[in-house]
């Protein structure tokens, strides 16, 4: 999958300062797109299966020809009682498509007859230069950040609401995984913010109800023990260059065994498992 060029400058350029002014937020034309966007089968796919599902592509930016991609999942049961989910993989720069849909949380897994979709799940591809997603300007993928990938996503999000009009009263969340931990809570803050303004002029909003993100702790693939030591030793960083915290890390490793840390239920261990496991 292709990973995105990051600016390190770029990267460190949060959304911390909420006293900033909210950038413009660019809206196209909505109408009809959704049926364009519509999947009838894809390759392989099992018999039998009846799950709606869509992608293509939303544009965030007229001017610099950027576009994000995304592949959405209803749920097989009661679509319109259940919450809307978007999905980020991490990195930076891995394939929400290609990790999140096709090997991690998709309707093919963990049941291939997508029973275990218990909401509507847009796996969204972010920044531009992630998986489908591209810009027309070069520029674009030497200046990738968490600031434009938030405000990126939030223009994706309202608009896809507009594409897809019935989910805009549904619950909403945002999920991810590993450098998820800095867009899930980062586009949230983005979406409370504009929540604000639009509330304030009786405009619609985006019904966000939650955020999670990924943890190997939260699901217990190591113990409760060694989670405090990782605190203690990397003071919140798992990028520690301190004796102690890769320590910690690597007793973190120990623990969570021969598994395949992106698809925990697959089959067979992981090589990259199997040989820190050994060489420990």
């Amino acid at each position: 999958m292709m990973r995105s060029k990051w600016s390190p400058a770029a990267h460190q350029d949060g959304l911390s300062n909420s006293s900033k002014e909210l950038p413009a937020v660019y809206v196209a034309p909505q109408h009809g797109l959704k049926d364009l966007d519509k999947i009838d089968r894809l390759p392989g796919q099992p018999e039998g299966q009846s799950i709606n599902q869509y992608a293509g592509y939303v544009t965030v930016d007229d001017q610099k020809g950027r576009a994000l991609f995304y592949y959405f999942v209803e749920s097989p049961e009661d679509e319109a009682k259940k919450p809307l989910v978007l999905w980020l993989n991490g990195g930076p720069g891995c394939s929400s498509l290609g990790y999140g849909a096709m090997e991690e949380l998709g309707p093919f897994r963990v049941n291939s007859d997508g029973e275990t979709l218990l909401a509507n799940i847009i796996f969204l591809e972010s920044p531009a230069g992630v998986g489908f997603s591209y810009s027309n300007t070069t520029s674009d993928y030497r200046s990738n950040g968490d600031r434009r990938t938030a405000e990126d996503s939030y223009t994706f999000l309202v608009n896809w609401l507009e594409r897809f009009q019935e989910y805009k009263s549904h619950d909403f969340f945002i999920t991810g995984e590993s450098y998820g931990g800095h867009y899930v809570p980062q586009l949230a803050s983005l979406i409370l913010r504009n929540n604000m303004k639009k509330k304030k002029k009786k405009e619609s909003i985006i019904n966000l109800k939650g955020i999670a993100y990924e943890f190997l702790w939260a699901h217990a693939m190591y113990s409760d023990d060694t989670h405090k030591l990782i605190q203690k030793q990397c003071n919140g960083s798992d990028t520690s260059s301190s004796r102690g915290c890769q320590d910690a890390m690597l007793q973190a490793r120990r623990e969570t065994g021969e598994i395949n840390l992106y698809n925990v239920y697959a089959p067979h261990c992981s090589p990259w498992a199997r040989k820190v496991v050994h060489s420990a």
